[in-house]
């Protein structure tokens, strides 16, 4: 072994030796503080304000948790029902587009009951997305993007 090692070894065993002393140290200190904890007893009255004052707290800090959690609960509640909403109109989006492509296609046959009947469900589509928040925005070619009014 060399010397560097034979350092190495006695600094390892001397850094155990301090961490067991100062366990011991540890231990000795609260038992002694067990010690005096004993020899001055409390009054039952005395144990039993402490006591209650404990379960106050505890009821105290249980109770807030749960308000907490019924606050947490309704806001993720409400933002599923938003988010819900949302995917369900813009899942519909490609149908809105689709009746537009068959109404251009129909219109070359005005007269025709297809068109009309076609056009119906067109129109109360829309007012049914319109109902549930959907806005058409005109926008036209060369406008700026406005990431405030332009979403899809």
């Amino acid at each position: 072994m060399s010397t560097s090692e034979n350092q190495l070894e006695d600094q390892a065993l001397n850094n155990q030796d301090t961490i067991e002393n100062e366990s011991t140290d540890q231990l000795q200190n609260s038992e002694t503080e067990q010690d005096t904890e004993e020899a001055t007893p409390l009054s039952e009255e005395e144990q039993l304000k402490i006591s209650l004052a404990t379960e106050q707290d505890k009821f105290l800090r249980l109770f807030a948790e749960f308000e907490n959690y019924k606050k947490r609960t309704s806001k993720e509640r409400m933002d599923l029902f938003k988010t819900a909403n949302q995917e369900v109109i813009v899942a519909m989006l490609p149908v809105v587009d689709d009746f537009e492509r068959a109404l251009k296609e129909l219109s070359k046959d005005e007269s025709s009951d297809l068109f009309k009947g076609v056009s119906l469900i067109q129109n109360k589509f829309w007012g049914v997305l319109k109902n549930k928040g959907l806005e058409e925005v005109a926008v036209k070619a060369g406008d700026v993007f406005d990431s405030e009014l332009h979403d899809a």
